[in-house]
């Protein structure tokens, strides 16, 4: 028996296939009651073809199959991704001298908080840095990765499809990894040099988000693709959770010169990464060595990818179709609250609450574990109830962005009225990020759901421009706060990714749809059908 996996979820999203008619593809968001009832009894009645053709829904007979090995890995190269991401934003800190500030010890204003009792920030030389970089030249320098970052995501969609994501992921995090060593010595030379550094890491970082999502849309069926591109992408907050407290104690001591082994360490574990990661993976479960014949055949028939000559991009289809730019805007929206957290928290807590570089270092983590432990629950929740058969998968999509996208954008606003107290403001920042882990099954599922034989492609272009705030922001960030660390300040901060949060989520929930898209399907293969049929 052979199942297409990819037909059935056509059925049951009301999605057309066959003659690309544009009233097909919302059919699955406007059905009735009747109609939706028979689509989850079509799908129940495919999963039990699933379960009798291969014995159960996991295709494989022990609980670790290839696919898991490839999630895991998947998993370790995002964390290191962002380990070598995110460092900067602990060990800037400490590599900066202390600039003059206009209310560090101003008990007059309500506008800023006062020191704890017995804080003294001259007692932590060791943060007295090496650098007089003010706000301005350091919203630069947190933001110069995104420069090059934004240049080569489409390239590295473009090149999965054609030499695999295999090969294009691994050389992603590898050439980082040696660029992270690099840092230090480059930032000592030139302050022009470190900047170019962090340009190229950006640059090679960008290929990595296509090429994993490409791996995904290949390996990963459609009944565990929440669970599993939740578990990969919790490596973003995985990674940052290990990163910011280590980071900070490291710049805390003098092992490695202090700040400078933030680079060495993390730049040392993508390395090792690498090495495991080229000899365990392969693009396709086709060509994969190790894989059993049982796996193998129940990810061909869910997935319905197969190995052969990339097909070429339906670039016209893609721009004109309105739930990929439903994906192009909210991606836009939620790096923008993302990375003015990631990239400022730190400095926040620092400058307004008054936190010590340790303290600093382990409560900038602490709203990414939360939101690594919601991730993973959330999407083991989520992949129930769809599994159950009780939700839809447009469902899935909408419930995950209203809790993810929108619970941010409240807690922001919320941030505006914590004032100096310390611990409702690491609290309020728990559940503004926590919270975000949600979206894991919601908008980062989309590009799979409309066309997985494009998945790495449509990641590369929606991750493109959803990274333009990673440079923005901060720069934004930097003129707001320069000389002037302030409470209003920083509301002013919180509010703006408030407001990008609620209008792009909201053109997101109305425009999207998880019809899978007839230019998903290449043209060639359409019309040798076809011409099949004439004879």
């Amino acid at each position: 028996m052979s199942l297409d996996y990819g037909s059935i979820r056509s059925k049951t999203e009301g999605s057309d296939s066959t003659d690309g008619q544009q009233r097909g593809l919302h059919q699955v968001d406007q059905m009735n009651d009747d109609s939706y009832s028979k689509s989850l009894t079509n799908l129940s009645n495919s999963r039990a073809a699933l379960v009798e053709t291969h014995g159960d829904e996991s295709g494989e007979d022990s609980c670790w199959g290839a696919r898991h090995t490839l999630v895991f890995l998947g998993f370790l190269g995002i964390s290191c991704v962002y380990a070598m991401r995110v460092n900067l934003s602990v060990a800037i800190v400490a590599m900066v001298k202390s600039q003059p500030k206009n209310n560090t010890n101003s008990s007059e204003s309500s506008d800023v908080c006062r020191l704890p009792d017995g804080y003294d920030p001259s007692d932590d030389a060791n943060i007295e840095g090496d650098f007089e970089w003010n706000e301005a030249t350091q919203g630069m320098i947190l933001g110069s990765f995104f420069y090059g970052y934004i240049l080569t995501n489409v390239l590295g969609g473009w090149a999965s499809e054609r030499i695999g994501g295999k090969m294009v992921y691994g050389l992603g995090i590898v050439i980082t990894a040696l660029l992270t060593i690099l840092s230090p010595l480059c930032a000592e030379w030139s302050t022009g040099l470190f900047i170019a550094v962090r340009v190229l890491e950006g640059a090679a970082e960008g290929v990595t988000f296509p090429a994993v999502h490409h791996m995904l849309a290949r390996w990963v069926p459609l009944t565990e693709r929440a669970r599993f591109t939740a578990f990969v992408y919790a490596g973003c907050q995985f990674g940052t959770v290990i990163t910011m407290p280590i980071s900070g104690w490291l710049c805390d001591t003098d092992f490695l010169g202090g700040w400078p082994s933030v680079f060495y360490i993390f730049g040392a574990l993508g390395l090792v990464w690498g090495v495991v990661w080229f000899l365990m993976i392969s693009d396709h479960p086709e060509t994969h060595l190790r894989i059993s014949e049982r796996e193998k055949n129940y990810i061909m028939e869910s997935c319905g990818t197969k190995q052969g000559k990339a097909p070429p991009i339906p670039l016209k289809a893609i721009f004109t179709s309105m739930p990929f730019w439903a994906i192009m805007v909210v991606h836009f929206g939620q790096n923008w609250g993302f990375f003015t957290l990631l990239t400022e928290l730190p400095t926040y807590l620092k400058n307004i609450q008054h936190f010590d570089m340790k303290s600093n270092g382990l409560l900038s983590a602490l709203p990414y574990f939360t939101m690594w432990v919601v991730s993973l629950l959330y999407s083991q929740l989520i992949d129930r109830l769809y599994a159950s058969g009780k939700i839809s998968t447009l469902a899935v999509r909408r419930i995950s962005m209203i809790i993810g996208i929108y619970g941010p954008m409240v807690s922001l606003i919320a941030m505006c009225f914590v004032d100096c107290n310390e611990v409702l403001a690491i609290v309020v920042l728990c559940l503004a990020v926590g919270s975000n882990g949600a979206v894991y099954c919601g908008y980062m599922c989309s590009h799979q759901d409309l066309a997985p034989n494009f998945a790495g492609v449509l990641m590369g272009f929606t991750n493109t421009v959803s990274n333009i705030p990673g440079f923005i922001a901060p720069s934004i960030i930097g003129l707001i706060i320069k000389n002037n660390q302030t409470l209003t300040a920083w509301r002013t901060v919180f509010l703006i990714a408030a407001g990008v949060y609620l209008v792009t989520n909201t053109f997101y929930l109305i425009f999207i749809s998880t019809a899978t898209q007839p230019w998903n399907y290449p043209k060639e293969s359409h019309e040798k059908d076809e011409s099949k049929k004439r004879y």
